[in-house]
């Protein structure tokens, strides 16, 4: 990606953050990145994989998600601070895109005690498909459990397709996934920083991720290999909007 593309589109995700609560349109983004309106949103999603009006979503979620499980504030004025004008379309998108609702996230510190993937199943007519590979990390990297799932984009929120949690890097195996068109996901976050949301544009609390698609599940497809490579999360990464799971309520079935 050229830097010029890569700082301007950085410089408006700033701006984002900076400007949660006001209603931010396509043109005041694109006067901040000095670019033409059509311009800007074909390199936005060039740089970041999705729109900008779905990248600022994604950031005033991650915001609220903080705000919830630090301060004290009532759903109310949450979602308020995050630009939203009704506290229904908040917690409802809220739910829908992290997993659970808000007073149920707060109420668990930030996490969720499972995660349920889509209940879509595959026809008897059209054979089950299945999607293997491996799990890489840098051997400095200090992670947790690993997630990987598969999402119809390349954000990492609501239910996932199929979905399978590692205690550590290694091959990993979803199977019975529909037929579609995935962006297969990863993402993992240090042990003790759980609850830790840090400053995205430091690393220095940065999730480990990594994503691999679109992947095309034909109704004839058997076998799909595609590996993933965690690396730490950049500015330009879409946040990771689903609840991370309870590492002590997983150890314990673990354990058991």
């Amino acid at each position: 990606m050229e830097e010029a593309i890569e700082k301007a589109v950085g410089r408006v995700i700033q701006t984002m953050h900076e400007n949660l609560s006001e209603q931010l349109t396509v043109d005041d983004m694109a006067r901040t990145a000095m670019f033409s309106k059509f311009h800007f949103s074909r390199v936005f999603r060039q740089a970041t994989g999705i729109s900008p009006g779905r990248f600022l979503s994604a950031l005033r979620l991650q915001e609220a998600k903080r705000l919830l499980i630090s301060t004290s504030l009532s759903v109310a004025d949450i979602s308020n601070r995050v630009g939203y004008t009704s506290v229904g379309t908040f917690s409802s998108r809220f739910k829908s895109s992290v997993g659970i609702a808000p007073t149920t996230y707060r109420q668990y510190g930030g996490f969720a005690t499972r995660i349920v993937p889509d209940s879509r199943s595959i026809g008897a007519e059209i054979r089950s498909a299945t999607i293997q590979g491996e799990v890489w990390a840098p051997s400095t990297a200090r992670l947790g459990l690993i997630f990987v799932g598969l999402f119809p984009t390349c954000v990492p929120q609501g239910r996932p397709v199929r979905c399978t949690v590692l205690h550590s890097p290694g091959p990993y195996l979803l199977e019975d996934v529909p037929p579609g068109s995935w962006h297969l996901l990863s993402h993992a976050v240090s042990p003790g920083e759980e609850e830790i949301i840090g400053d995205p544009f430091s690393r220095a609390h940065a999730p480990s991720v990594a994503g691999v698609g679109p992947i095309t599940i034909g109704p004839d497809t058997r076998i799909t290999t595609a590996d993933l490579h965690l690396r730490p999360a950049h500015p330009l990464d879409p946040p990771v909007l689903m609840a991370l799971l309870d590492v002590r309520k997983v150890a314990l079935r673990s354990a058991g």
